[in-house]
């Protein structure tokens, strides 16, 4: 017995389906906090801090893969070195994800969206119940930064646990929520690798498809649940 961390991020909006935005991915890193990942986070924020940035800064892996933000002037390796620096955290850290995925034009409107959303999410909490079952205290954490999202997550959990808790995060907090944020970016860069569908940015920042799914897209798979269980 003990509790369990829920960290959750999103790819993705709920407007209507555009070639630039055509899926709503949802990834939650699930978190036994009897698992220590201390002195992964003090490795990771020294290693951020070897680079010149500050050890509560956030690696956001949209912006960081795009050249947007503050990352406009950064080079492609040092972008690469933050982004491999929060993915080697995540393969050595205890922890477990599940991600779902939903391509809006399957969709007619919202709300046939948002009621898959849920439906999906509740039916990988039944299946796995015994999971969940085990912990006295379920705690989720999200940065509320979709209302939608947040009414569906708090429908769910309250419809098929018997207790949980809420905490809003902000990203340089949590590095497990960056690493949800970084799971979701991967999922993506997975889709459009079968859709052959990389842009120039990611192609610059990975070499190539084949670099990138054998140093990043199938290792992350073994963090998968379905794979773990």
């Amino acid at each position: 017995m003990g509790k369990l961390s829920i960290f959750v991020d999103e790819s993705g909006d709920f407007g209507a389906y555009s070639s630039h935005c055509p899926y709503y991915i949802i990834s939650l890193v699930l978190h036994d906090q009897s698992n220590d990942i201390k002195p992964l986070i003090q490795k990771l924020d020294e290693e951020i801090k070897a680079l010149g940035y500050e050890g509560d800064f956030a690696i956001h892996t949209a912006p960081l893969i795009r050249k947007e933000e503050m990352f406009s002037a950064v080079q492609p390796n040092e972008r690469r070195a933050l982004f491999s620096k929060l993915f080697y955290f995540v393969m050595k850290s205890e922890i477990r994800y599940k991600t779902f995925v939903f391509e809006k034009r399957q969709f007619e409107n919202i709300f046939k969206l948002e009621g898959r959303m849920a439906k999906e999410m509740s039916q990988f909490i039944r299946a796995n119940l015994n999971y969940f079952q085990a912990f006295d205290d379920v705690i989720l954490y999200y940065d509320n930064g979709q209302h939608e999202l947040k009414a569906i997550l708090n429908t769910v959990l309250t419809t098929e646990l018997s207790h949980y808790d809420v905490r809003r995060v902000l990203p340089k907090d949590y590095k497990l929520f960056q690493a949800a944020d970084l799971i979701c970016t991967l999922k993506l860069l997975s889709l459009k690798c079968e859709r052959k569908e990389l842009s120039n940015s990611e192609l610059l920042l990975f070499h190539n498809e084949r670099d990138l799914k054998k140093q990043f897209l199938k290792p992350i798979k073994k963090k998968s649940f379905d794979e773990l269980k």
